[in-house]
């Protein structure tokens, strides 16, 4: 797909999975991709290989859990390469397990980067994009649509992140909102959860998981609509996945 026009393009948890390969996919349709991530030399690798294909790409490290920080990125990156004209909340966490487990800290730690990270993004751009235009785009999942088992605090993170991305598309007038809510993917999300019991159900249920691409594609497909276009939401799942 070759997008309308070429964007500045800031993706945060950059560094794997999804937001790896989006970055790729935006560049090959000749975006400026902004990759951001607490893992500065997976990072670098990263860019590295989109500039040996001709994209153009720079690295950033970033806690999205810090206004401070999310906030001088944005700012070293516009004086750069001008305003961002699209964000991407990508960065995420997935530590599953039983309510009883009593995981408090797994549980801010989701908190802090699923809900508090996406706020800190949208802080960062708001201002600007209500300005001269804009477009957020905030990756969910498909537990912001049902709750599973072990996943009571995640689904409600995510649940959140739905919320605050059709609050905010309600809100404005300027920035085009758009919803990814991706059904299993092949990533490391998985590999932050702890308890045994949930890690082993974890892993049979992502024998069906859908390759990042396919989230990438999606992306790609929302941003290269014209501005006066929103797509509003998408579900992406395994066609095996039957639900």
């Amino acid at each position: 797909m070759t997008s309308i026009k070429s964007k500045v393009v800031l993706i945060t948890g950059a560094s794997s999975g999804i937001g790896e390969t989006t970055a790729e996919v935006l560049a090959k349709s000749g975006h400026i991709v902004l990759v951001a991530a607490r893992r500065t030399e997976r990072l670098n690798a990263l860019t590295q290989r989109i500039k040996q294909a001709g994209g153009t790409a720079k690295a950033y490290t970033l806690d999205v859990t810090s206004q401070d920080s999310f906030k001088a990125v944005v700012a070293e990156a516009s004086t750069e390469f001008g305003p961002v004209d699209v964000l991407i909340n990508n960065a995420g966490l997935m530590p599953l397990s039983p309510m009883a487990a009593l995981k408090a800290d797994e549980w801010n730690r989701m908190i802090d980067v699923n809900v508090k990270g996406v706020l800190n993004g949208i802080e960062s751009v708001l201002g600007v994009m209500e300005q001269r235009g804009g477009h957020i785009i905030n990756i969910a999942s498909i537990g912001a649509h049902r709750v599973f088992p072990t996943s009571a605090v995640y689904c409600g993170t995510k649940f959140a992140v739905r919320a605050i991305s059709e609050g905010l598309r309600m809100e404005t007038k300027k920035v085009r909102v758009t919803t990814i809510s991706p059904g299993v993917v092949e990533s490391e999300l998985a590999h932050t959860t702890t308890d045994s019991e949930t890690k082993a159900w974890l892993e049979d249920f992502r024998q069906q998981a859908l390759k990042p691409e396919a989230i990438a594609n999606a992306i790609d497909y929302a941003i290269a609509q014209p501005d006066d276009v929103n797509v509003d939401e998408m579900i992406i799942q395994p066609t095996q996945s039957g639900s």
